[in-house]
């Protein structure tokens, strides 16, 4: 059970907060968010209420005015935090007008399995320069001009004009983590309205294509719903595992552009 929950928090925990959706669309010029937001998801594990994860943007930025400071938390709860217990923190710095990260901070505890690790983005230089401050470690790694962090992708995928995505578009994701590039490439099924703790609400609904493995049945196992208005809200995600099946939804905002639902 414990070993299950360890891959179910590695690899699906990250979706449910940090929902990477980094695509060539043309921007719109609506505002989606704003300093200040803050949203709360719940996550379950089968019948089990495994955890919750929040994602803010802080009100001020004291690295640099220029920059959005984004902050995701997750961690377990109940019967499965007792078992395994889970503390992650990630912090972006991305800029204002580009939404580029410049400073990304991970900061994880996961049974027992910690990280704790700084990246500075040079985009001169193409480099993301890694700290490790648990090993006292430098590492540099080659990045693209379009590169996005965990964080910083949750807030570009919302500034995504969404009115020109239609049913089977691909859409590649080219995200650094762990030291290296990682291309991802979803695909919008189609739109629909869907039931939530807020009502009835619009939504598209998106399939990230992940790697068959230890933990996800197939490829295409993970299901994810945005909501199809100007806040471009991710409401709720679904992954099918090799045991059992996980799923999160949004029970808490404020701080929003726009109103909602």
């Amino acid at each position: 059970m414990g070993t299950m929950i360890m891959h179910y928090i590695k690899k699906i925990l990250p979706l449910c907060f940090l929902f990477v959706f980094v695509s060539s669309f043309s921007q719109n010029d609506t505002k989606s968010f704003q300093r200040g937001e803050f949203l709360k998801y719940k996550i379950q594990y089968g019948l089990l209420n495994a955890g919750f994860a929040t994602v803010q943007l802080n009100e001020k930025t004291h690295e640099n005015d220029s920059l959005i400071h984004a902050v995701g938390k997750g961690w377990t709860t109940g019967m499965v935090g007792f078992l395994f217990k889970v503390e992650d923190r990630y912090e972006s710095y991305f800029g204002e007008s580009d939404l580029k990260p410049k400073h990304f901070i991970r900061n994880i505890d996961e049974g027992g399995y910690t990280q704790d690790k700084e990246v500075f983005f040079d985009y001169d230089k193409k480099e993301a320069n890694e700290v490790n401050h648990k090993k006292s470690t430098k590492s540099s790694y080659f990045i693209e001009h379009d590169v996005q962090d965990i964080l910083s992708s949750f807030y570009y995928m919302r500034s995504i004009d969404f009115t020109q995505l239609h049913a089977n578009d691909s859409i590649d994701v080219n995200m650094f983590f762990d030291g290296k590039m990682n291309p991802i490439k979803l695909i919008v099924l189609e739109r629909e309205i869907i039931k939530t703790q807020f009502g009835k609400i619009k939504a598209i609904k998106i399939r990230p294509l992940v790697l068959k493995g230890r933990v996800f049945k197939d490829e295409e196992n993970v299901t994810l719903w945005v909501s199809d208005d100007f806040n471009k809200i991710p409401l709720k995600i679904k992954a099918a595992l090799l045991v059992g099946s996980a799923k999160a939804e949004l029970i808490e905002y404020s701080g929003l552009v726009h109103p909602f639902p």
